[in-house]
């Protein structure tokens, strides 16, 4: 991006919207060129530079998707966004996944329009860094709390360093227990919104019929037991950030509503009718594969590229297990520490033992194990028989790979394990789509195409 004024190519046929599009970023500081057509548009980025395109998505001739390909064929990085009616949100999402960045539905305001442009210029430039991350790995960065000195964790934390200081929402990906709500308080703390507030909602954490309240609040009256109006996390955020923790998880109604607060940056309280605007940064986390939820249409499309605007993946303990040694000396220090104890000193049987363990639960077992034992502990060190793990450490296969029941084909074995599940947690569906490591919705899908009707969900 030029450090001057950025330019920006508009291909808009509208002749008096195109005019306003150009008058408007020439107010806010952008230097802006039109085309009336997709044609006249690539004539011009033959001949010139350009740092962000925004066209409709129907044109008169080449249409605004193969003129998208043009585009993406000239200059590959260069970002387009997208403005698209209301009919036409599955060809933009279409657009998305062929490589725009963004979209804008009509009919829009200015404002909104220049907001998003800032946002995927910004955007921009933190991919074009992230481009030479390699290279800046030979910096090496330092988080509190955070302890990454592999090259795994290095690089998480050479994303965090880029991605904090914009407004780009972010999608934190990584097994249970590896530390998503640490990388997303770096990222707030670390951001123009660090002195703002910092707020955590787990969606597995909350009944699905509370869960939208507790986004987005609720009016006296609006169900039974509203005796009082009561803000929402949105509201809460204001100027700050939001962490939706497994956003996997979200019913469908909520995704609704999500999808509006990330497109207009408002929405309504539960049981309300007043419009409450909001500047919330968004940052999501799950544990799942978000893109089998889409195959599965347990997650909306719209939704996943909006909040797929930066994803940064937490890798697995067991894949940096260079950490450990230093996790556990921070680990051991706080607790003794809080527990009121001497300094605990770690012997090498106890640290290989830690070194040779599977860790299935990640940093958070690692922790947990940790606590346990010191507080246990009546001596100045632990030692291998002082660390006891929640489950065994596993051992090299020695017999052939198990295979199915014979005459059973794999879909009968997956309903069979499903309803053994559902049996043991008495019709607990949350219950059993955690033994299955399954998402409510997931497992709500699998019954549904089982023909299994979704009846109220029993007590644990």
């Amino acid at each position: 991006m030029t450090p001057e004024k950025p330019s920006i190519l508009i291909v808009e046929d509208e002749q008096k919207l195109r005019r306003l599009i150009e008058l408007q970023l020439a107010d806010d500081g952008f230097r802006a060129v039109s085309a009336p057509d997709a044609e006249a548009g690539l004539q011009l980025l033959n001949k010139q530079p350009f740092d962000l395109v925004v066209t409709d998505f129907k044109l008169p001739g080449m249409t605004g998707l193969e003129f998208l390909h043009a585009v993406k064929r000239i200059n590959a990085d260069l970002p387009v966004i997208m403005m698209t009616a209301y009919g036409t949100v599955e060809s933009a999402v279409d657009a998305m996944k062929a490589g725009a960045s963004d979209y804008v539905l009509k009919p829009f305001s200015l404002a909104e329009l220049v907001i998003v442009i800032r946002k995927e210029l910004a955007t921009d430039q933190l991919r074009q860094e992230n481009r030479d991350l390699r290279e800046a790995l030979g910096r090496r960065y330092e988080y509190k709390n955070i302890v990454a000195q592999s090259d795994k964790m290095q690089a998480v934390l050479a994303m965090v360093e880029r991605v904090a200081p914009t407004n780009a929402t972010v999608l934190l990906g990584g097994e249970s227990g590896v530390g998503k709500d640490l990388i997303a308080r770096a990222i707030h703390e670390h951001s123009q919104r660090a002195s703002g507030p910092f707020l955590k909602i787990n969606s597995t954490a909350i009944p699905e019929n509370l869960l939208e309240s507790e986004l987005f609040g609720y009016e006296k009256g609006a169900f039974s037991g509203a005796t009082t109006s009561k803000p929402g996390k949105f509201e809460l955020a204001d100027k700050g950030t939001l962490f939706l923790d497994e956003i996997g998880d979200v019913p469908a109604a909520t995704q609704v509503k999500l999808l509006r607060v990330l497109q207009e940056r408002e929405f309504e309280r539960l049981g309300g009718t007043k419009t409450l605007k909001v500047d919330v940064r968004l940052i999501a986390a799950t544990n799942r594969d978000l893109r089998a939820a889409l195959e599965e249409g347990t997650f909306r499309e719209d939704l996943y590229y909006r909040l797929n605007v930066v994803a940064i993946d937490i890798p697995p303990l067991r894949e940096h297990k260079e950490d450990i040694p230093g996790l556990v000396n921070f680990f051991v220090e706080k607790f003794a520490r809080d527990s009121g104890k001497p300094p605990v000193k770690i012997t090498p049987q106890a640290m290989n033992a830690l070194m040779d363990y599977h860790w299935p639960g990640n940093v958070r077992e690692l922790e947990n194990i940790l606590q346990r034992s010191v507080t246990l502990s009546t001596n100045s060190t632990l030692d291998a028989a002082d660390i006891h793990f929640d489950i065994p450490a596993p051992r090299a296969a020695t017999g052939p790979v198990a295979a199915l029941p014979a005459g059973m084909t794999l879909e009968q074995w997956e309903e069979e394990m499903i309803r053994e599940a559902l049996r043991r947690a008495n019709g607990n569906k949350s219950q059993a789509a955690r033994a299955l490591g399954l998402s409510r919705n997931a497992l709500r899908y699998r019954l549904s195409k089982m023909g299994v009707p979704d009846t109220p969900e029993k007590e644990s």
